[in-house]
């Protein structure tokens, strides 16, 4: 039993180190097959045109600041109505 529990040791040290030496070239291969994948698939993807892109970039910063205002001005309102109620009590 002793001999079996040895051999088993030493087995596992002998893949462990079997699996060290193959990682780097497994990993290289595995970033290869991905690196082409992502390729493919950006080759598939329909991008905007110049004029989407700019149309939709106004509508967003708009948006934006339409909110931030309108944020403001509630910020400017609740903070004046919590000041009136704070001074009543």
């Amino acid at each position: 039993m002793a001999e079996a529990e040895k051999d088993t040791k030493g087995e596992g040290r002998g893949n462990l180190l079997t699996n060290a030496v193959s990682w780097a070239p497994r990993k290289f291969k595995e970033l290869r097959e991905f690196l082409t994948e992502v390729r493919s698939e950006l080759k598939k993807v329909t991008w905007p045109s110049r004029q989407e892109v700019q149309t939709t970039t106004v509508v967003v910063v708009g948006t934006t600041v339409f909110f931030g205002f309108y944020l403001w001005g509630l910020d400017i309102a609740f903070s004046r109505a919590l000041a009136v109620v704070l001074k009543h009590n």
